[in-house]
């Protein structure tokens, strides 16, 4: 009878984790799946239900945010939110929002003002190696803003002057505090611009350091997130030399 008794209290233990796992996905009513909020014209009102990846900036009750569910991720631009609230968005934590889907250079993005509500549960995104996706755009875009890899790519010179980075897009940073690093990288033929947007990885980061010590030909992993700027221009995270 214990045996009995133990087997079905198992069973019961699987299905209350089952159980938990899926709701943390499940969309409340009146909140657009990842397919639905892709599919929307520019300039629809929508409520999402999202999870926090990263924190790129809070300023004057405004708040920059990658996000992501399991099926897709979603950038918040200048979202509406306290400073005692923002602090509560540690990595993983559930949110929903709701505002007017926009886009800006081909970015897709949650415009500035939506409003932001903190709800219980955790979900981290792996990162999705995105590598053989370089060279097809039309794929790569399919994963606009989520946490991607790309791995053992080629840092190429940039400029006359071939370096390995600009500080800024056209190198204009070098007496400027906050400057983006921006490095192109080639794989199998094709080349991109990358960066490391300052207010997301300042100087005192690993992969900000990393780049500032590049070399032309280095073979090197990347992690970040799919921004797309006229086409891809990922925000780097991390950044290892093989």
């Amino acid at each position: 009878m214990k045996k009995v008794f133990c087997i079905a209290l198992a069973a019961v233990f699987v299905l209350a984790l089952g159980s938990c796992g899926a709701d943390i996905h499940t969309k409340s009513e009146g909140v657009a799946t990842h397919a639905e909020y892709v599919a929307l014209a520019d300039n629809t009102e929508v409520t999402i239900e999202t999870f926090v990846q990263d924190k790129q900036s809070w300023w004057n009750n405004q708040a920059t945010l990658y996000t992501q569910d399991k099926d897709g991720a979603y950038f918040l631009y200048n979202a509406a939110i306290t400073e005692e609230d923002y602090n509560k968005l540690v990595p993983g934590q559930k949110i929903r929002v709701k505002g007017t889907k926009t886009s800006w250079s081909g970015e897709v993005e949650m415009a500035a003002g939506a409003t932001i509500e903190i709800l219980s549960g955790n979900y981290i995104a792996p990162a999705f190696d995105a590598t053989s996706l370089l060279g097809n755009n039309a794929e790569l875009e399919k994963h606009m803003n989520e946490f991607v890899a790309f791995k053992g790519v080629t840092i190429e010179a940039k400029g006359e002057e071939g370096l390995p980075y600009f500080l800024n897009w056209d190198n204009s940073g070098a007496d400027q505090q906050d400057a983006d690093l921006y490095f192109d990288i080639s794989y199998n033929g094709n080349k991109y611009t990358f960066l490391v947007e300052y207010y997301l990885r300042n100087e005192n980061t690993d992969a900000y350091k990393a780049v500032k010590n590049l070399k032309v030909g280095d073979k090197v992993d990347l992690e970040g997130f799919m921004y797309w700027y006229e086409g891809p221009q990922a925000h780097i995270t991390s950044v290892k030399v093989n």
